[in-house]
């Protein structure tokens, strides 16, 4: 493949700091041309050295000096703002943006770069969620590709290569989280320690968070079904705790094809960065001899009521989801801050829906609009469920 100069929204979170391991393996391949963080001005200092990154953007802009001084003695240019980032986006020396931030912050650089024509690497998840039907619109208005990195979303990707068949139905499997064989009454209870203790990968605390509630799979359906055009009634959920089968496709046939591999995000990260080719990765290979077994289960619904919210949000669409996932990141942010019990995530998510107006086809100004009007009844919502 040709060398590719890359933008890493979100270059200091998990899954930018991985992506930056694959490049780091492949510097022959890939040039850093942006990197950028929210808050963490110090780890997006040292990312920029290393890699001889030509911009830097802090988007807390309090913090442009610290940035601007760590990288006085480099070449790299240093911005604040995401605006500043979503301007870099544009210009003709960017091949690739990986979008890697969490939350709503990042569907304007997801926008902006595809609106650019660039290649998108998404690994964003509330982008579709919130905005699906106009990311994917713009993506194909203006022929700008878009490869996800979530590991089941890529595996779904990389069993459709080849394909001409329609899909009947995408499994789409799930660890099953910290809490999979927890009673109800066990989950309610639970702390943020043991949400906080996933089986199977390390992620950010939101995602984690997230992942034990099974929120993280809802929004996983609401993305396969923007990005493989499917309807929700072809996206089922299945448990399955070791985490090697990453997602499957059946067709019309009854073939089911499956994405296998150890439990690894720079596997879906890199194909991301490097589709349609595959680069060598120091990842842990299969030993199929040594799988004692690969186990599958239904989801609880009544143990997790996050992916039944999910479900519903996506069947009633428009601006639902939207304000699912505003809620649920007040939610979240309230259970890390050891403001609310993790057990009432799904109320709040549930009080919020039904205090907030439905609307059938908003636009991105209406979506801002939305997400802001929900996290501020979400808030409202917590406080009532806290005093």
């Amino acid at each position: 493949m040709d060398k590719r100069r890359i933008a890493i929204i979100g270059s200091t979170g998990s899954i930018g700091t991985q992506a930056l391991n694959v490049v780091s393996q492949h510097r022959d391949l890939f040039e850093v041309e942006l990197l950028c963080a929210n808050n963490n001005y110090s780890l997006l200092a040292s990312q920029a050295r290393e890699f001889d990154a030509n911009n830097a953007v802090i988007c807390n802009e309090g913090l442009f000096d610290e940035v601007n001084a760590s990288l006085s003695s480099s070449d790299t240019k240093v911005f604040a703002g995401m605006e500043s980032a979503c301007d870099l986006l544009e210009g003709s020396n960017i091949d690739l943006v990986l979008v890697a931030s969490v939350g709503i912050s990042g569907l304007k650089p997801t926008l902006r770069a595809l609106q650019a024509g660039k290649r998108v690497a998404l690994a964003n998840k509330e982008t579709l969620v919130a905005a699906g039907e106009i990311v994917m619109r713009t993506a194909a208005e203006c022929h700008a590709p878009l490869i996800p990195v979530d590991s089941e979303h890529s595996a779904i990707f990389q069993c459709l290569q080849g394909e001409k068949s329609p899909i009947e139905k995408i499994l789409l499997t799930a660890s099953g989280g910290p809490f999979l064989d927890f009673t109800e009454e066990q989950i309610v209870s639970a702390s943020v320690k043991q949400a906080l203790n996933h089986p199977r990968w390390k992620m950010g605390a939101k995602v984690t968070i997230d992942s034990a509630s099974l929120m993280n799979k809802g929004f996983e359906v609401m993305e396969a079904r923007w990005i493989f055009n499917v309807k929700p009634s072809q996206i089922e959920v299945v448990v399955h705790p070791e985490s090697i089968i990453h997602s499957m496709v059946q067709f019309a046939d009854g073939s089911v094809k499956a994405q296998l591999g150890s439990p690894d995000m720079r596997i879906p990260i890199q194909y991301a960065l490097s589709y349609p080719s595959r680069l060598p990765l120091d990842s842990k290979r299969l030993d199929f001899f040594s799988l004692r077994q690969l186990t599958f289960r239904q989801p609880d619904l009544a143990k997790f009521p996050c992916l039944a919210l999910a479900y519903e949000a996506l069947e009633k669409g428009g601006n639902a989801p939207c304000v699912l996932n505003a809620a649920n990141e007040i939610a979240v942010g309230a259970v890390l801050n050891g403001e609310l019990k993790f057990g009432l995530i799904p109320e709040v998510i549930r009080r919020t829906i039904s205090e907030m107006p439905l609307e059938p086809i908003p636009d991105t100004d209406s979506i801002y609009a939305f997400d802001s009007e929900a996290r501020l009844r979400a808030s409202e919502v917590l406080k009532r469920l806290t005093t």
